[in-house]
């Protein structure tokens, strides 16, 4: 049933309506494909790349079209990200798989813990 299409399109749906209302949709694919799917860590970060991108697309031009973006504020965002996301990808090439699931694991946590005990001002 874990392999059927249509499971994995439900599946698709829940983490594309996660993503794009904010909750870490990504986050969640990640340890599902890990964890459930039994996937290598390295494809299934592959995948979750791949999935972000159109939901990322979408998720922005509606919060165009809602007027909440000012691209004077997201482009430095938008450039440091990019420089970061190149940074990071190749020093993670170059760390042990053991040690990135560890801090990957860590960083869950804390936001797990974040989104948990977070009050609104």
């Amino acid at each position: 049933m874990v392999e059927s299409l249509p499971f994995q399109i439900l599946l698709g749906t829940v983490f594309g309506f996660l993503a794009g209302i904010g909750v870490g949709g990504g986050s969640l694919l990640m340890l599902w494909l890990t964890l459930c799917a039994g996937m290598d860590s390295s494809a299934a970060r592959g995948i979750n790349l791949l999935f972000f991108l159109p939901c990322a697309a979408i998720s922005c031009f509606f919060r165009k079209k809602q007027g909440l973006l000012s691209w004077k504020k997201l482009l430095p965002a938008i450039i440091a990200g990019c420089v970061s996301a190149g940074a990071f990808s190749w020093i993670g090439t170059l760390l042990d798989i053991t040690l990135l699931k560890k801090l990957f694991g860590i960083l869950l946590l804390f936001t797990g813990a974040r989104e948990l005990l977070y009050k609104p001002k």
